[in-house]
């Protein structure tokens, strides 16, 4: 018996990143957990038929247990480095398309959760490159890193974070969360830093980030804005090059309007200070400040070896292109004064950044990462996207050559790839949402003639 899913609370999840989904789309996400511990957002995506074996629908988090430990030191980097990029030129990468849905024994769309040849099979690369089927995991992940141990670090929606090392073994680190989607080491130490919900009220709702070190959890930073119809809240985590925290908090309204029920509905809410922005924290969480304002619900961040700060963004429900922005201080990249019968003008003197690149209209781009390894030769310091959502023109890793400048189609196929991440050997990894399992590109060498 063919297995479908549809849980409408995806469907708010969806409205929240980028439009009601109407393509076909692939799998859903689970309730949220009952867990009331560290804060973080989710952005994205759509309503779907579960593909394949996915995970539960709801699993309910036992809460987490917060011990203090010493305060980290601040690691202060006073110098931007500059990137030494090795001297190969990229092959030219041949056209990947979208491979058609092909019903399985568990989906009219996919194979089966652990069919490994078929999913190697769907997965499209350029020639000279090969996806293969690396391991799966359960609880829905929404973030991936590397940690300095070279394991791979996973965060689900169930309120887990996972390790998964070079032979594939699944090991559970910490339990309790509430939606994590923030996962990222400081340089030189074994911090990590954890963003997550300390309460999903779509009003009054607030958003931590956390240290986990030692085997103990303790908040950084507390009361960030949270969370527009159960979504918008604190997401992705990068280290800059001055030693400080950044992760995107998204705004707590779809276009900046108040959504309350009552006279002031509809009409511009006043914006919290840390609303719809790039925050930037010190480790000990003694500082915490907007580094750059205006993002409507930026997933994910990434730096690059020359100092550039980039950010996925989310766009209003009404369907203007999704967004990667090049991050600078102090600028304003447009939330809450967007061009539809019911937004808002931005005040007089302020300067809109218009973003580097738009993605098509509801594509909900989630993970980025900079690949800053060799494996793939002339792709140093380049810039790899993923677009999470079921909608024509996403389910796919984008790469954009150093600059966020000329979009490639780098790999498709997938049902809900989430995150994406260079491991130590060079190769990029990718994460499926809807399936749990993780891909890993490899750099073969194209055929020759």
């Amino acid at each position: 018996m063919k297995r479908f899913g549809l849980i409408l609370f995806v469907l708010a999840w969806l409205v929240g990143c980028g439009g009601e989904q109407t393509a076909v789309s692939p799998t859903t996400a689970p309730v949220l957990p009952t867990a009331t511990s560290l804060p973080t957002v989710a952005a994205a995506p759509t309503t779907a038929d579960e593909p394949a074996t996915a995970t539960p629908e709801s699993v309910a988090a036992a809460p987490a247990t917060e011990t203090a430990v010493p305060t980290p030191d601040l690691v202060a980097i006073t110098a931007t480095p500059v990137a030494v990029v090795p001297d190969v030129e990229r092959p030219v990468l041949s056209v990947v398309t979208q491979p058609d849905y092909a019903e399985s024994e568990c989906s009219d769309k996919y194979p089966c959760n652990e069919d490994i040849a078929a999913w190697e099979a769907r997965i499209q690369v350029p020639d000279g490159f090969q996806a293969t089927y690396f391991t799966r995991i359960d609880g829905k992940p929404t973030v991936m890193t590397f940690g300095p141990d070279g394991l791979i670090y996973i965060a689900t929606l169930d309120g887990h974070v996972l390790t998964v090392d070079s032979s594939g073994q699944v090991a559970t680190v910490l339990e309790g969360l509430l939606w994590p989607t923030g996962l990222a080491f400081q340089p030189g130490t074994n911090n990590l830093y954890i963003s997550s919900r300390v309460s999903n009220e779509g009003v009054g709702g607030e958003a931590q980030i956390s240290l986990w070190r030692d085997g103990q959890l303790r908040q950084i930073v507390g009361g960030l804005p949270c969370c527009y119809t159960s979504l918008h809240a604190a997401n992705g985590i990068a280290f800059g090059p001055d030693g400080y925290g950044y992760v995107g908090v998204g705004g707590r309204a779809d276009h900046g309007e108040i959504l309350l029920e009552g006279p002031d509905q509809g009409k511009q809410d006043e914006l919290q200070p840390l609303e719809a922005a790039i925050v930037r924290f010190s480790p000990d969480g003694s500082e915490v400040s907007a580094y750059a304002r205006g993002l409507r619900n930026s997933y994910d961040l990434a730096w690059d070896a020359n100092g550039r700060l980039y950010a996925t963004d989310n766009s209003p429900d009404f369907g203007p292109p999704d967004e990667l922005n090049l991050v600078e201080p102090g600028k304003e990249y447009g939330y809450p004064w967007f061009d539809c019968g019911s937004c808002f003008s931005p005040p007089p003197g302020v300067e809109i950044t218009p973003p580097i690149y738009e993605f098509v209209p509801h594509s909900a781009p989630t993970g980025v990462t900079t690949y800053l390894a060799e494996q793939f030769p002339g792709f140093y310091n380049g810039v790899f996207a993923v677009l999470w959502s079921a909608f024509p023109g996403a389910q796919k890793v984008v790469y954009f050559d150093e600059g966020g400048i000329n979009a490639t189609d780098f790999a498709m196929g997938f049902a809900q790839p989430m995150d994406v991440a260079v491991g130590p050997e060079g190769s990029l990894y990718v994460v499926d949402h809807a399936t749990g399992i993780i891909f890993r590109i490899d750099y073969v060498g194209q055929s020759e003639g």
